[in-house]
């Protein structure tokens, strides 16, 4: 089967990006399943109601978050209430939402897909490593077929955990930088990685941001509100072909857009 996964979607440019692109993606790579990182997609913070149907209407099958997942009113209910829309699932008991679900693709395939949060230079939040092995044994019940986004800042973490988790799942994404890396490969036990997939959003920007609203901060120190870019967009992720009887991954490589 093939499974397509969209870096983070920063705000409207971001989910303008994906609807100018994804229907094409799906067709042209023959995707079965589609999932985007949306926890930005809320002007460059969080997600509502809207945002998540822009981009299911563009074709995602699922949406993952992460850190910023929370930082809108309506986040605590929309999680309760959309399986579709995972947060990570190393967060304590009671926090709103799943972190994790099982998915049918085009063509009848399960899917699992588990959401993780590191805890390098970010929230001291219990261990993904627990998580990650805990939950891939449960999905691993269902469907051999199991991507992981694991939305962290620490590249040595999402390498560690791919590690980790090799063999035990298809696929493990990194996600947060919004830089995409180049060292995407199937590891031996047949896990696909890629340190960050990168970001779908405006192209020239600080991540996202606009460098108008991003470099006070760098010059001063001081506290400044992140306003999110305008101008051409691009498109980031990575397309991976997964043997849907093994859960092994055979294949991963880079997609990329980028509006003249």
């Amino acid at each position: 089967m093939n499974l397509l996964f969209i870096g983070d979607v920063v705000g409207r440019p971001g989910r303008r990006a994906v609807a100018q692109w994804l229907p094409a993606l799906r067709r042209e790579l023959r995707a079965d399943f589609v999932i985007a990182n949306g926890e930005n997609s809320a002007g460059g913070f969080g997600v509502t109601q809207e945002t998540f149907n822009d981009l299911t209407a563009a074709g995602a099958d699922v949406v993952t978050g992460g850190n910023h997942i929370w930082h809108t009113r309506e986040a605590p209910a929309l999680l309760d209430g959309e399986p579709r829309l995972l947060r990570p699932a190393n967060y304590p008991a009671g926090a709103p939402g799943r972190g994790s679900g099982v998915f049918v693709a085009a063509g009848g395939t399960r899917v699992a897909v588990l959401n993780l949060e590191g805890r390098a230079f970010m929230q001291p939040l219990p261990s993904p490593f627990e998580y990650a092995r805990e939950e891939a044994d449960r999905l691993r019940a269902e469907t051999r077929v199991i991507f992981v986004d694991m939305h962290a800042e620490a590249t040595s973490e999402k390498a560690a955990l791919a590690w980790y988790l090799d063999g035990r799942v298809s696929a493990l994404v990194g996600t947060h930088t919004h830089v995409q890396t180049a060292d995407e490969r199937v590891l031996p036990g047949g896990t696909a990685f890629i340190t960050d997939a990168g970001m779908t959003g405006p192209r020239d920007s600080i991540i996202g941001m606009s460098r108008e609203s991003v470099l006070p901060r760098f010059l001063t120190l001081l506290p400044a509100r992140f306003e999110v870019a305008s101008g051409p967009v691009q498109l980031n992720g990575v397309f991976i072909e997964i043997d849907a009887q093994t859960g092994r991954a055979t294949a991963i490589r880079r997609v990329n857009r980028v509006e003249e």
